[in-house]
């Protein structure tokens, strides 16, 4: 890792944006308040917005009525006289606002950037978690730890909840001595100057290459969270990737790289040993000794890319001086949230797993490692994916596969290529109801002790608002066919 300190002659601070002339690139959930805040601090906003739905027509007169310009329908043209734009971190960076922004010289931030920049001198330190997977799990994990420990916190960021409301004061948010920050690659491309306490990269797996064009500019995005690291940068020691970006990064002078593992830890790495999760980075002598922090029985629900998880929370936790008696409390306090491998029944022996959220073929190879025999229900919109790997890693464990989706033949390919004796289902329809139809279908092919797991490895949105209502949809299948049974 390198060392050293950036500046930037862009203004930061509220006092800064005093009649500077900021385009905000759309509307929503980051526009909205990032056009609000600027305006509350003298800068002159413009606000342009591809869209002019229902909608954009409400928030835009929102705005109106504050006296900030909103044009809707028009999100390609820079306005004159623009200083700086902040954007929505969902903007392609190859939109030709950006490309003209660009050549007039014009600097591109995000909500988040803006966030860093608006922090008061005072504010709390950054514990922050990026990864292709598993990102929210280890962020409330993270969270869940440090209020074991006493700290007033909040898991923030991408999780849901904008960092601008957190850094301003705005209620329940006022007072915190830290925040566990979730941050996607979006996020991160245009936050040139965040600077974490501590980081994390979870792994990194192709995922929103459409996006970002390349996998190269897509783990270079993730990379940025750990520049101006102070304390530590914490790598997956089964990503070789992830390391190699700690090595790149240009950290603040005595920043160190923490691995996690797991297997046995060496120095300097948190892993598993005979069950127990124990810490030999934080340790007075790591060459010799290590703590205990907590069994992985401890863990809900304990499978591997979970444990992983934990141990990540842990290390920033750990990096932010957290006894060990508080990572084990705080690791039997959390709860995961609803559709990451969630047991929803078990009928006639069968287990049905509900990993709604696992959307790309990385989170679907963690879900899939978890159990067998397997009934898995897979499908969606593939966002440019290939399904050889993960067909070729799991075709051992699978008992039959059930297919529904806009793809679906793309996975159908990947199992004749690599698991040609596995049953396959595809059901033809992309219908809310395809759902139902695929339970039973999968109920069909399951045998007493196997699991059947709806594990998509894909996008929900041919077929469902999101992944929580298709969650919900299998959640409700399998209710509907345990009543019937």
């Amino acid at each position: 890792m390198g060392s050293g300190k950036v500046t930037s002659s862009v203004p930061s601070g509220s006092s800064g944006f005093q009649g500077k002339h900021v385009t905000v690139a759309g509307l929503g959930v980051s526009g909205v308040p990032a056009a609000k805040a600027l305006h509350a601090r003298g800068a002159i906003v413009t606000v342009v917005n591809d869209g002019d739905d229902a909608r954009a027509r409400e928030q835009a007169a929102e705005l109106r009525a504050l006296g900030i310009t909103v044009r809707l329908g028009d999100g390609a043209t820079l306005p004159e006289g623009t200083e700086l734009i902040v954007t929505a971190p969902g903007w392609k960076p190859d939109k030709p606002l950006f490309t003209a922004a660009a050549e007039a010289g014009v600097p591109v931030w995000g909500d988040v950037e803006l966030a860093w920049r608006l922090r008061g001198p005072d504010a709390a330190p950054w514990l922050a978690v990026t990864g292709t997977n598993g990102k929210t799990t280890t962020v409330q994990m993270l969270a869940s730890i440090l209020r074991a420990a006493g700290l007033r916190t909040a898991a923030v960021g991408n999780i849901g909840v904008s960092l601008l409301d957190v850094v301003l004061g705005d209620e329940p948010y006022r007072d915190l001595d830290v925040l566990a920050v979730e941050l996607s690659s979006y996020q991160l491309h245009w936050a040139p100057s965040l600077r974490a306490h501590s980081a994390v990269v979870l792994n990194v797996a192709p995922d929103h290459l459409d996006w970002h064009g390349s996998m190269e500019a897509y783990a270079a995005d993730k990379g940025r969270i750990y520049e101006g690291n102070r304390v530590a940068c914490v790598y997956n020691a089964a990503d070789k990737l992830t390391e190699d970006l700690v090595r790149e990064a240009d950290v603040e002078e005595g920043c160190r790289a923490i691995g996690f593992t797991l297997g046995t830890p060496g120095p300097s790495q948190l892993g598993v040993v005979e069950g127990i999760l124990v810490d030999r980075a934080f340790v007075e002598n790591r060459q010799k000794s290590a703590q205990e922090l907590a069994e992985v029985s401890d863990i809900n629900p304990p499978a591997p890319h979970n444990i992983a998880n934990a141990l990540a929370a842990a290390a920033l936790a750990r990096a932010f001086g957290v006894p060990a008696k508080a990572v084990r409390d705080g690791l039997r306090a959390f709860r995961p949230d609803a559709h990451r491998i969630a047991h929803v029944a078990d009928l006639d022996g069968v287990a049905y797993i509900d990993d709604s959220k696992a959307t790309n073929t990385h989170a679907a190879e963690a879900s899939l490692a978890a159990y067998e025999p397997i009934v898995w229900i897979a499908g969606g919109l593939g966002k440019g994916a290939t399904f050889d790997e993960l067909v070729a890693k799991s075709a051992q464990r699978l008992r039959g596969a059930v297919l529904i989706g806009a793809d679906r033949a793309l996975i159908r390919d990947a199992l004749a290529r690599h698991a040609p004796e596995v049953p396959v289902v595809e059901l033809d329809r992309t219908d809310t109801g395809a759902m139902l139809q695929a339970v039973t279908e999968a109920r069909r092919l399951a045998q007493p002790g196997d699991t059947v797991l709806l594990a998509p490895a894909c996008a929900s949105m041919d077929m469902f608002t999101n992944y929580n209502q298709r969650g919900d949809a299998f959640a409700a299948a399998v209710r509907e066919l345990g009543a019937g049974a």
